[in-house]
């Protein structure tokens, strides 16, 4: 009983890097519990991950696992003779993938090892694991939440948002995320600006666009050319280590004659990872795969915008934001670079003023398999707007066509690490080699029915 209560308080003093969440798990492999190793993980970490907590996954074959509410099946990581409990999610598209976040630990060793358990009957009342935090998606009949806790995480709208009155309707739209708030809740995004008016603080529409030997503009409305349409959600979903959904985009040629026709269908999926409680950060993977939605090839042609944009919040100009990318380059030299990642960062004081002295951004990141990687930036120039209005674009057909041809699927892969404080280029890289490369976690399989 001694040495169960020894274990207990060596456990509980690891509290401070666990979210706050203890269950006395650490007993449940004790020889007098009914329970089953099914499996064991282990992760393997090449180099620091610069203070990041880290995604991974592994395949496995699971009766029943429920996203991690089910108590069959719990994880466990082993760590200097404690065992640990540790979140995980289950894919609920193949019931095979567990998913769950590497915690980083100041000086820890590169290997980390997890238990996959499942329980033989009832638990004990001192060993059944208490509920871990949901991240959650929650819709209304406007848009689509991300909630950790009692924080906004992002917002995307799946209905039509209107321009302010007075503004040509043609300017309205649907399926773009706004806002887009930091871990201490600033917005970082901006829509429907005066200088312009089809600006939707994160979105992907295309610019120059030859379809059935006309040329199409999506991105700027106001030409009446094109537009992009939410069409549905394919997915939508909640869980303790991160929520999604997948929405279904159209790209809608508006012809001369009045009629509209479908060019492009988009399947755009948004993964929000839950942080740490007292994290400053938080990472969001947005993939987007883009496919004829007729027999008619669509070729994106060469123009220096185009794909994933951002226009960033209004209280960012030339003297209090900053550009930084994986080559060196900064807000004067940035435009027409190419790059794998890019930090956007600045002061937030007018969108916090209890919080005075806070500095925020998001760092892009751009996957190694993306068309034309590494992928041409645009950033706007010190002098727009006359103040330095920030926005920037990652634009794989700025300086080359891309030819989508009917019957294949072209996938865009993107990371944002969203942040308050500094990020630095070392942090960025990190965060990008772990994107491009994630951790390799190998699987020694002990007992399966």
């Amino acid at each position: 009983m001694r040495s169960m209560r020894l274990m207990l308080r060596k456990l509980r003093s690891l509290q401070t890097w666990h979210e706050g969440i203890f269950p006395v798990l650490c007993l449940l492999l004790s020889t007098s519990l009914r329970a089953q190793r099914i499996a064991t993980f282990r992760v393997q970490l090449p180099a620091a991950t610069s203070g990041l907590d880290l995604p991974v996954s592994a395949h496995v074959a699971l009766d029943s696992a429920g996203n991690g509410k089910d108590r069959t099946y719990y994880l466990l990581e082993l760590w200097h003779g404690a065992r640990i409990p540790v979140p995980f999610q289950v894919d609920s598209s193949d019931n095979h993938t567990l998913h769950w976040m590497v915690k980083y630990r100041a000086g820890s060793e590169n290997r980390r090892v997890y238990d996959l358990m499942r329980r033989e009957g009832k638990w004990i009342s001192i060993a059944k694991p208490a509920s871990f935090p949901m991240i959650i998606a929650h819709v209304d009949d406007s848009a689509l939440t991300f909630r950790d806790g009692h924080r906004n995480l992002l917002r995307y709208w799946h209905a039509t948002v209107d321009p302010p009155p007075g503004v040509d309707s043609a300017f309205r739209r649907s399926g773009f995320i706004h806002p887009l708030w930091t871990p201490h809740g600033q917005p970082l995004t901006r829509i429907q600006p005066p200088d312009h008016r089809h600006h939707y603080g994160l979105w992907n529409p295309w610019t120059h666009v030859l379809f059935e030997k006309d040329t199409v503009d999506f991105w700027n409305l106001g030409d009446k050319k094109g537009t992009v349409r939410f069409a549905k959600f394919i997915s939508v979903t909640s869980g303790p280590v991160y929520a999604e959904f997948q929405a279904a985009h159209e790209h809608v040629v508006l012809k001369k004659d009045g009629s509209r026709k479908v060019a492009m269908d988009e399947v755009q999926t948004v993964r929000v990872y839950k942080s740490s409680d007292s994290a400053d950060y938080y990472m969001m993977d947005i993939t987007s795969q883009l496919r004829c939605a007729t027999q008619s090839p669509v070729l994106l042609l060469t123009y220096r915008y185009g794909g994933l944009g951002w226009r960033a919040t209004g209280v960012w100009n030339k003297n209090n934001s900053e550009v930084l990318t994986s080559e060196g380059k900064d807000r004067k030299t940035a435009d027409g670079s190419k790059a794998r990642w890019c930090i956007v960062e600045g002061s937030l004081d007018s969108l916090a003023p209890d919080k005075y002295g806070d500095y925020g951004g998001a760092v892009m990141l751009s996957s190694p398999a993306n068309y034309n990687h590494p992928e041409p930036l645009r950033i706007w120039p010190e002098n727009s707007n006359g103040r330095g209005d920030l926005f920037v674009n990652f634009d794989p057909t700025k300086d080359k066509d891309w030819l989508l041809e009917p019957g294949k699927t072209y996938t865009l892969k993107y990371r944002l690490v969203v942040f308050n404080g500094r990020f630095g280029k070392d942090k960025a890289e990190s965060a990008w080699q772990y994107f491009a490369d994630p951790p390799a976690v190998s699987l020694d399989l002990i007992n399966h029915r």
